[in-house]
Parts: C-alpha cells; structure tokens; sequence
C-alpha cells in the first residue's frame, strides 16, 4: 500500500478525476519530470517542493536550498498566487509554460504563445481555472533569482507578543516611513501592539491578469497582536481596514492571496479586474468543479450589499 501511494500521478489519472469529479491525491504530483539543459529549462510536477527544484539543479549547495525555502513551499502555491521568489520578483517571470487540466477533463499546455490568455488568468488565478498538472520553469531565471537574493529587513518591536496572521500590504517604498509612522499610531489608538515588521522589496510585473504588483513595491508583513474573543477580532478587523485604507492612500494596497478583512470598496479599488476573473471563471467552469476558500469569500463579497459601519474604539 505504501508503494503505491507514493506513486506518481499520471496525467492522464488527473484528467479522468477532474473530468468525472472525483478525488485525487495532489501530494503525488512532487516528481522533477524533465531537465533540458539544453533550451534551460525544467519541468516539474505541481506540488514539487522548492527545495527539491534547489537540490536538483545544484545538488550539494545548502545556499539554493536556503534561499527557495524562503518562498512557498510548493511551485503550484507560488503559481496560484503569483507570489514573489526570493529577489522580489514574481514568480511569472519564471515560468516558461504550464501544463492545466481544465475542469472539463482536458489537458492543455498553456504558455505566452499557446492560449495566452488562459496563462494570464491561471497564474495568481489562486487555484480557480483547473488542476495543476506540471509547470516548466526558466533555469536561467531560477538562478538569477537565487544569486540576487534580496534580505527581508526586520523591525521587532515587541518579541512577547503573541504571533498572529500577518497583514500584508504594499507601499511604494518612498512612503515606507510616513506610512509605518501612521500604522504606530493606528495601533496606539486601538491599543494593539504591532509586534514585528518584515519590509522586502518587490517588482512589477504585466502578464497576468489579477496582478498585485503593478509597480515597484516594499511588500509588508504587520505582525499585530490580537485579543481571542468575539470583540478582540472585531477591533482587529477594524484596525486592519483602517490599515488597508492608509496603504491605499499612499498609492499602495494589499495582498489579495491573504487578506480577507478587506472591504468591497477596498478590493474593488485595488483589484478592479477581479469582476472580470470571476466572470472568466463562470465561463471556464461553470459547474464549479473547482472551488476553494478564496473563491467563495471573494465571490459573496462582491454579491455583498454595502451597509454603513460604525465601530467603537
């Protein structure tokens, strides 16, 4: 049993279970399938780790292996997300193709010249427009990321504090200071402590279609200590939309992958293209075969009737 549940997974095994909704075992997709040294590149299966992409590229170096794990650990997470490597730039700008199991049951190889829209949507599409089959990735590119490696700067301002999920929001780097002054006082007003700042700079980018970075950002992760009743998540949700408010004021905004007390009126300011890659998505599946978290919330938010909102400190 052991054996064959370490198995790979076939593509053809991944087709007949979107095709007829049944479940699969996506950790059996984590096998390296080809290195073309040649034409420099490498394809991997969706849930290949990033530290096995780093071991087999150059076996022996502990600085590649260090240097991936930074990210998301598997290459589909980073796809769905579009999430930045570990010089700051997306990683689109990685990718060479994609193979996608449509949620009809087809396969497709999807790239900038093949079904180029299709690839517009799929990466940072956050998991919507299919199954990750495999994902063939620029060597050249990986290696460049690595060796430009860029260090996360940190400000750890209350260490007792209690770890929470981070806010992550994105500020043109010349109204960091201004911005990180304001979030101080924001803070002292709710009396919440920010515990911890992580600042890294990220890049922009122009090929897909719900894109967070449309120019040059210092990407922030807010640590912000929380009380764990029913009127401590409120006041942070507060906090963290006043948060948002104060990003977007700056020409900044947020992370539409991780931030779910966003408003409407946020999200549409930040991500007008969502209407259209939720319409795409009804078109592409409309027996919502493919369906996770993130859709459902972004979904009703945008089917949400606004109301007026008033919050006591």
């Amino acid at each position: 049993m052991h054996a064959r549940a370490s198995a790979p997974l076939s593509a053809q095994e991944l087709c007949e279970a979107m095709r007829c909704a049944l479940p699969y075992d996506p950790a059996r997709l984590d096998r390296v399938l080809r290195h073309d040294a040649q034409r420099g590149l490498v394809e991997v299966q969706a849930q290949t780790l990033w530290t096995s992409i780093a071991a087999a590229l150059r076996p022996g170096e502990a600085e590649a292996a260090r240097a991936c794990a930074s990210a998301l650990p598997t290459v589909e997470e980073s796809v769905a997300c579009n999430a930045a490597g570990p010089d700051g730039r997306p990683v689109v700008m990685h990718v060479d193709s994609l193979t996608l199991v449509t949620p009809g049951g087809d396969l497709r190889r999807v790239s900038r010249t093949a079904h180029r829209e299709l690839f517009a949507l799929v990466v940072g599409g956050q998991g919507l427009f299919g199954a990750l089959y495999s994902i063939t990735l620029r060597i050249e590119s990986l290696a460049r990321s690595i060796s430009e490696a860029a260090p996360v700067e940190t400000l750890a301002l209350d260490e007792a504090a209690e770890a929470t999920r981070p806010l992550r929001l994105l500020l043109p780097p010349e109204e960091l200071a201004s911005f990180l002054e304001e979030a101080r006082a924001r803070c002292a007003d709710w009396r919440t402590v920010m515990s911890r700042v992580e600042a890294r700079r990220t890049f922009s980018e122009d090929e897909t279609i719900l894109r967070w970075s449309q120019r040059e950002y210092a990407s922030l992760a807010l640590q912000l200590a929380e009380r764990r009743t029913l009127g401590g998540s409120v006041r942070a949700t507060q906090l963290r939309r006043e948060l948002i408010d104060a990003a977007i004021a700056r020409g900044g905004g947020f992370l539409i992958a991780c931030t779910p007390e966003a408003s409407r009126e946020q999200t549409e300011a930040c991500y007008p293209q969502l209407k259209r890659v939720l319409a795409e998505k009804r078109r592409i599946d409309p027996d919502e075969k493919v369906v996770n978290a993130w859709y459902l919330h972004h979904r009703n938010l945008l089917n949400r009737t606004s109301c007026e909102e008033h919050w006591n400190r």
